[in-house]
């Protein structure tokens, strides 16, 4: 079997025989006719008296088939030659080269979009990281030395100072809470974002209060802020424990009877980093502590 190569360059080398042979014939051909031309019209007389601008016909005649035979020629030993099978590839050759040049500065500029945009999405996720590290979440309450933080929805002490603390603490800030604590407000508390959980479908609240129907939607509500704060109830707080950065205590140091309870702060994953004593006096019934821990 031949090699298709081979085979092309055989039938290459075939077809410019067979052209090379034609025009071959065609010199022949011009040659003997030319000779006919000038015998007809010199010895047999034919058409001698047929002149053009005092030239015989027979030169014009043998000067046409003379172009058409340089055409011929040129056409088989240049234009075959410079414009064949190997020029036509050559061409292609060149034309697939530039594509391909093309293809590839497509695929540089790809790469380079695609690498900016990966760079792009892991900034913003480390931006998203640094924001949510920069969130501290803090669980502000004042719990009785036995735990009670309140009874019938309300509070049991009025510690003046405790409430001062509360506000200048929270003041600015989102304050997340569930329903009864909400209800149990006079009306919102002023310069504060209220975000409150409850499972009421349509639960009527002002039009400046979030609603939301879990504590993670409440957290998710509040990202914006560097430091929102749970504020209640018992079932909140103990949700809250697991995933605080932060708790603000304020210890009444007394026992009360009462029907809400704060949990216990687990000493091995809560740090005591503030401690700042109260005594009982004129404005105060109970003795208390403000105290301030971190998680470990």
């Amino acid at each position: 079997q031949i090699d298709p190569e081979q085979l092309e360059l055989i039938q290459n080398a075939q077809k410019r025989i067979k052209q090379k042979k034609a025009l071959y014939t065609h010199f022949i051909l011009f040659l003997i006719v030319s000779v006919g031309f000038i015998l007809a019209s010199v010895i047999f007389n034919i058409g001698s008296q047929i002149k053009l601008f005092g030239i015989d016909w027979f030169v014009y005649a043998i000067g046409l088939w003379l172009l058409i035979l340089l055409w011929h020629t040129f056409k088989v030993f240049v234009t075959q030659k410079f414009m064949g099978k190997g020029w036509e590839k050559q061409q292609l050759d060149k034309l697939v080269a530039q594509q391909e040049v093309r293809i590839e500065k497509i695929k540089t500029k790809l790469i380079k979009e695609e690498t900016l945009k990966a760079k792009a999405e892991i900034q913003e996720e480390i931006q998203l990281t640094t924001q949510k590290k920069k969130s501290e979440l803090t669980i502000i309450v004042a719990a009785a030395q036995n735990n009670v933080i309140g009874k019938d929805n309300n509070l049991i002490w009025h510690l003046s100072d405790d409430l001062k603390r509360f506000k200048n603490l929270t003041n600015g800030h989102h304050i997340i809470m569930g329903r009864k604590t909400f209800e149990s407000f006079p009306k919102p508390l002023p310069n504060r974002t209220h975000v409150v959980i409850t499972r009421q479908d349509n639960y009527a609240v002002p039009d400046d209060v979030i609603v939301v129907n879990s504590l993670e939607d409440a957290i998710d509500a509040s990202k914006k802020d560097a430091q929102p704060f749970i504020i209640g109830g018992g079932e909140i707080y103990k949700q809250a424990m697991a995933i605080a950065d932060k708790l603000e205590l304020t210890r009444v140091h007394h026992n009360f009877e009462g029907d809400t309870y704060f949990p216990d702060v687990d000493l091995t994953k809560w740090k005591e980093v503030s401690h700042t004593n109260h005594d009982k006096d004129d404005r105060h019934d109970y003795p208390f502590s403000f105290l301030t821990y971190i998680k470990i």
